[in-house]
């Protein structure tokens, strides 16, 4: 299999989208790059075990993407070995008038990771500068002072959102969180197909909605809005990792391989010790187990 660096995913403060590809051959089979992302989710899942005893990180993996760029399954397969316990997955959707009723950032600062699981954030505090950009109309139901009209709502707006959301990243990184950002970047060609494939078979129909064709007669503002967003807060502390997205195993063995290379650099990761008196008195505790009233 062609080793793909992880820093050849990585975006920088000159990010442009168009010199990072939909597609890459990994140059070997659909069943070797199952076998590939099997072997990194097994050693992943059992890394999260030890991190869960240790107690000192929690993992934020933020998931981005047109529709149908395949969020949803590769959810599924990233983290299908861990324990349930182990990583809990949060879908947002429109804001609801009690979200509505706090700044922004408030629903995902309830989400985030306690030390020793991991959060995935399928969707992400990224749609308030994406898809409210898109749709500025979005900001009013927000009740912001000083936002009255769409007309309101400057480039300075949108500069002092980009600092606040690398504000938050600061400080949650700073409490023990690692934050992993991945933008899955699907060709329009490809979701055409993928589109075209919920029409066509049964049993994927409900995933069509006819809202999905006027979201993409607006891709090239979204495409124009998620190159300035990356651009924006892809930092050391909370990178993007742009995943050609046109293949959804090599996605899935991607999204793996940077989350296992990167969590595995952390320092001092174990398992904790047993008190020593305990360990002293191992023997007769296994004594009164093995010889009960």
């Amino acid at each position: 299999m062609k080793n793909i660096p992880i820093k050849n995913l990585l975006a920088g403060s000159d990010f442009q989208l168009a010199n990072y590809p939909t597609f890459i051959d990994l140059e070997t089979s659909e069943a070797k790059k199952k076998k590939k992302l099997n072997d990194l989710r097994e050693d992943l899942s059992k890394h999260q075990d030890i991190m869960y005893a240790h107690g000192k990180y929690g993992v934020l993996i933020c998931l981005q993407g047109m529709d149908t760029a395949g969020k949803d399954s590769l959810i599924r397969e990233v983290f299908q070995e861990f324990n349930p316990r182990g990583v809990v997955v949060h879908s947002f959707k429109t804001p609801s008038s009690k979200e509505l009723r706090h700044d922004y950032l408030w629903r995902h600062y309830l989400a985030l990771p306690e030390r020793g699981k991991y959060a995935v954030f399928n969707r992400t505090h990224y749609e308030n500068v994406l898809v409210t950009r898109v749709h500025p109309e979005y900001i009013l139901s927000e009740n912001i002072p000083g936002i009255e009209k769409v007309e309101d709502i400057s480039d300075d707006f949108w500069a002092k959102r980009f600092e606040q959301i690398r504000n938050f990243e600061k400080h949650v990184v700073e409490n023990g969180t690692i934050i992993l950002k991945f933008f899955l970047n699907l060709s329009k060609e490809e979701q055409r197909k993928r589109l075209l494939r919920r029409l066509e078979k049964e049993k994927h129909n409900w995933k069509f909605s006819p809202g999905d064709l006027e979201e993409r007669a607006l891709w090239d503002k979204y495409q124009s809005c998620y190159e300035e967003a990356i651009r924006e807060t892809s930092l050391p502390h909370a990178p993007w990792y742009v995943i050609p997205a046109d293949n959804k195993e090599t996605a899935r063995v991607l999204v793996a391989k940077v989350i296992h290379e990167t969590v595995k650099q952390l320092k001092g990761i174990a398992e904790p010790e047993l008190d020593d008196a305990i360990k002293a008195k191992l023997e007769e505790y296994r004594a009164m187990l093995m010889h009960p009233d």
